[in-house]
């Protein structure tokens, strides 16, 4: 998912930005707003959450791509099943059970849960997944996905997808209880792939009224819509009062959009937030002030500064297609000359890790996923630079002028800084371009740049997840453009195999491959900076930076 800061579309951005790519919600909770049926009544009992948000590009389960849109899916919307990071496994959600497998692992058979509505009143069955589901492969959306990737393992995704088929032929309901789906090949980590937000059900109005539902989608999670999504100004949530699971504790998730994080903060400062990032140079101040969290993800009285690691990544990715850039030597010598281990020390007082491989190392750690050009050496930069053909005059200038483009106002500015002042060192001049997350997002996905801030947060924490969206030739959020059909047929069969330790080793040898290409530029591993108000009892924020808002609570 990238990460507007999770995630890092859920595009290359850990997330929307990184450190703004916050949840969050926060003030009061009406009940206004656009029609979601009449069978529902609308609570705004009970206190609401006020969380930091960053715009994001959609809240449509459809093109949850980012961090900041994936965060509001996922209070929206329950798919089958997600994923446990107690027991590092899927868990059912909207599925009665897990699932059962056929014996030569093609067709996953999920039972769903009986009694489930969506916020306007129609029932959840299986005709609604597989209506969330091809929404996934339609081309003739209004608004096509970015994301059907994550469905190419199942039969008759590509033959929708490319405009040949009206459905997708490995999806069935035998019964209104009964959703089963067949996939192509044996894939050992389809079940992880399930628990993403965007594989969930939707009602028929998604497909009647497109473009209301994509302001203002109706779910089957614990919280509803009270009113359309306000650009730029907040996304107002309610407790959906017929939900099937556990009630919410809280009346609502008030999500408070805002263009600097920074502002944030001073609002938490204020009484006015419950969930703010914490700005550059003040974590440990902040903790000093509110206390630490003892596990660094959840968040009570007196230890509410959240510093878990995050599933994300956070990078540079670089236009491999650029006249300049396609030369491998060019990217490997930026590589070298970034201090990653100054910006983690400068800017996150050591609270974050310095990237050797695209993996995190909460989703692995093994040695051989180390990619040679990922260290601080700014001699061999300079040497590689010599050898691709840009030699330094007497005052060390190369003649080689790069753009680095990112999205403004959302944290990124001094990391920005750090590695523009870093390539100067080397004698590469460096140009920032800074522009709104959509608009860098959509840059980004159309090769409209040179080097670009990027970065992923795990859809599902899975090795493939990393390496599949990024990397594979075809894949949506390929935005360096690398094209290797050996990594392609590698990636292939990588995903077919079920044993879970040599398809991780597999996985390995992939990730090593790349990494010699160097295709993106890994900067860091993420992690919280995050700080709760005193009213918050509890509250969650896993590793994939999704809120656990139907269990907080407040005081």
């Amino acid at each position: 998912m990238q990460q507007g800061n999770r995630g890092i579309t859920r595009r290359q951005f850990t997330g929307g930005a990184l450190a703004a790519s916050a949840l969050a919600a926060l003030a009061g909770c009406s009940s206004g707003g656009g029609d979601t049926g009449s069978a529902t009544v609308v609570s705004a009992e009970g206190a609401v959450l006020r969380c930091y948000l960053s715009e994001p590009a959609y809240i449509d389960p459809n093109n949850a791509q980012e961090t900041q849109g994936s965060l509001v899916v996922h209070a929206l919307f329950d798919p089958l099943v997600t994923w446990d990071w107690s027991s590092n496994s899927a868990v059912p959600l909207a599925a009665a059970e897990l699932p059962t497998v056929s014996d030569d692992g093609l067709t996953y058979t999920f039972t769903l849960r009986e009694g489930m509505t969506f916020h306007n009143g129609d029932p959840v069955d299986a005709a609604s997944f597989k209506r969330g589901w091809e929404r996934l492969a339609d081309p003739n959306l209004a608004t096509p996905s970015e994301i059907g990737y994550h469905l190419a393992p199942v039969a008759g995704y590509a033959e929708m997808a490319a405009g040949e088929a009206t459905e997708m032929s490995g999806l069935a309901c035998p019964d209104e209880l009964t959703f089963e789906v067949t996939l192509t090949a044996p894939m050992g980590d389809f079940l992880a792939v399930c628990c993403h937000p965007g594989l969930s059900p939707v009602p028929e109005v998604a497909l009647e009224d497109q473009a209301s539902f994509l302001e203002q989608p109706i779910g089957n999670g614990p919280f509803m819509m009270a009113e359309p999504w306000q650009h730029n100004q907040y996304i107002n949530l309610v407790r959906f009062d017929d939900y099937y699971g556990d009630a919410p504790k809280v009346g609502g998730v008030y999500f408070d959009i805002q263009a600097d994080p920074d502002t944030a903060f001073t609002a938490f400062q204020a009484g006015d937030m419950d969930f703010a990032p914490i700005p550059t140079g003040r974590i440990q101040d902040t903790i000093d002030e509110y206390g630490a969290s003892d596990d660094g993800y959840t968040a009570t009285p007196g230890k509410q500064v959240l510093t878990g690691s995050q599933a994300n990544t956070y990078f540079i990715t670089v236009n491999n297609s650029d006249p300049v850039l396609s030369d491998a030597n060019v990217r490997r010598a930026i590589s070298l000359a970034i201090n990653r281990q100054n910006i983690v020390d400068t800017l996150y007082e050591g609270t974050r890790e310095v990237a050797t491989s695209i993996f995190p190392t909460v989703i692995d750690d093994d040695p051989e996923d180390v990619w040679e050009y990922c260290t601080y050496d700014a001699e061999r930069a300079a040497e590689l630079l010599d050898e691709a053909g840009y030699p330094a005059d007497a005052d060390g200038n190369r003649e080689l002028t790069l753009k680095l483009s990112y999205d403004g106002g959302r944290g990124h500015e001094d990391i920005m800084s750090s590695i523009q002042a870093d390539l100067a060192r080397v004698g590469i001049t460096v140009e920032q371009e800074a522009t709104e997350w959509a608009v860098h997002l959509s840059n980004l996905g159309d090769a409209n740049f040179q080097l670009g801030r990027s970065g992923w947060t795990a859809d599902y924490p899975t090795m493939d997840n990393f390496l599949y969206p990024n990397f594979y030739s075809t894949a949506n959020d390929n935005s360096s453009t690398y094209n290797k059909p050996e990594t392609d047929a590698a990636l292939d069969a990588a995903r077919q195999i079920v044993d879970e330790e040599e398809r991780k080793a597999a996985y390995r040898k992939i990730c090593h491959t790349i990494g010699e290409e160097m295709p993106v530029i890994p900067i860091m591993h993420a992690a919280h900076n995050y700080v709760t108000s005193e009213q918050v009892e509890s509250f969650t924020y896993d590793a994939q930076l999704m809120g656990d808002f139907k269990r907080a609570e407040l005081a």
